[in-house]
């Protein structure tokens, strides 16, 4: 669907993780969850 955007809460961290190389989902899920703005996804993204 053209146009759809993500439904974030962190928008920042989330387009942050897209160009790490990690998938929607996983960047979505990451800067939703809670504490997230305190961990940034750093961990999850060393994983990948």
């Amino acid at each position: 669907m053209p146009g759809k955007k993500a439904n974030v809460k962190n928008e920042k961290q989330y387009e942050k993780l897209k160009e790490k190389g990690m998938s929607k989902e996983r960047a979505a899920k990451i800067s939703n969850s809670p504490g997230a703005s305190s961990r940034g996804g750093k961990a999850a993204a060393r994983k990948s």
